[in-house]
């Protein structure tokens, strides 16, 4: 079945949606296109369109990488696809993977692993397993809003928290406050770090970025909530954007730490893939007089190009103004005592699942 065409012309952006078109799968051997002809207005064809869902029946659940420059070798991501709908998000390219758009589909047309705690429970108790930190919200946010239902990462957590197996968490939702239960008594055991990923404090702006995630403010405070709980707190200033959101680094920062985040890092903006063409059509569409100039910083960044994929460089790039973005990010921490390496969590208490003392029967 095909996905909906963008259609050209008149239609604006959706409520509640990020994308605002819904291109082809790139892997599809033609592509079509939608053009308007006053058979349908704008207003209709603004309507978001609703969320459905899809269980992914997946046969093994840790990822593993070996890219140097991302701080962790494995991975776990419970859903394919974000209803967060973050315009910038660098993971909507995967979901031409499994036949679906990176535009609308992305954040419309979710799959969930309600499996991911049973096989994640069979992939610790190999006996070839290692120990290294796993890794929550790297593709794809944990804490979407979905999660309140399926409660997947949830379950995640209660495995890794009996096996005694550390784990890092990045997410843009408050929704992480309700498993303060059990990421407390995990961080006493230095087995947890939480990544809380902040763009813009502008409540407007936050809303056409990123519009199904938590507020900006909102996330102040599930910092403090978390500090308060003994669960160190890591600022993800994360994407920043030129002439966009650049200018808000120091005061992201400065209310971060106060709030009682102790470490901080950030990545500028990624347009991989498809994500190009469907932030520049966000920028056309929300910002059109700042389009060229956004555009033309993220290029001079890039070497002149909209992207560039080299490790270590992909995500901070190169140029005068990547140099100009690093040197105040540094002057920032000295200013607010955020330091920049990360955590060392605790592999030394782990045990397997089947290395847990068995209930003995009564018969």
């Amino acid at each position: 079945m095909f996905d909906s065409p963008p259609i050209k012309g008149k239609v604006q952006p959706a409520k509640g949606r990020g994308a605002i078109s819904n291109p082809d799968c790139r892997y599809r051997a033609f592509t079509h296109d939608g053009v308007y002809d006053h058979w349908v207005d704008g207003e209709a064809a603004s309507t978001p369109n609703r969320t459905t869902v899809t269980v992914d029946k997946a046969r093994s659940i840790i990822s593993r990488n070996q890219s140097p420059d991302i701080p962790f070798d494995q991975s776990i991501n419970a859903y394919r696809g974000c209803e967060h709908g973050c315009i910038y998000c660098f993971a909507r390219p995967t979901h031409a993977y499994i036949g679906r758009s990176p535009g609308i589909d992305f954040e419309t047309r979710i799959f969930a692993k309600p499996d991911a705690a049973k096989l994640l429970q069979r992939e610790l108790s190999e006996k070839n397993y290692v120990c290294k930190t796993i890794a929550l919200g790297t593709n794809t946010d944990p804490y979407q809003p979905l999660e309140r239902e399926w409660r997947i990462t949830r379950q995640i957590l209660e495995v890794l928290r009996a096996c005694n197996h550390p784990v890092s968490i990045t997410t843009k939702s408050s929704l992480i406050e309700r498993d303060i239960d059990l990421l407390a008594p995990m961080a006493a055991k230095q087995l947890v770090q939480v990544q809380i990923s902040i763009t813009t404090l502008d409540k407007g702006l936050a809303r056409l970025l990123e519009p199904r995630a938590t507020s900006p403010q909102r996330r102040l405070a599930a910092i403090r909530r978390l500090s308060q709980a003994g669960i160190p707190v890591t600022l993800m200033l994360a994407p920043v954007i030129p002439v966009l959101t650049d200018a808000e680094m120091e005061a992201i920062l400065r209310q971060a730490a106060n709030a009682g985040a102790t470490r901080a890092a950030y990545i500028m903006l990624r347009l991989p893939l498809e994500v190009l063409e469907l932030f520049m059509e966000w920028l056309q569409a929300h910002f059109p007089l700042k389009a060229g100039h956004v555009m033309s910083v993220l290029r001079e960044m890039r070497g002149g190009e909209a992207y560039d994929a080299r490790f270590g460089i992909r995500q901070t790039g190169t140029g005068v103004f990547a140099a100009l973005i690093r040197q105040r990010f540094q002057l920032a921490l000295k200013r607010t005592g955020f330091k920049t390496l990360s955590a060392d969590l605790n592999t030394s208490l782990f045990r397997r699942p089947a290395d847990e003392p068995a209930q003995l029967s009564l018969f």
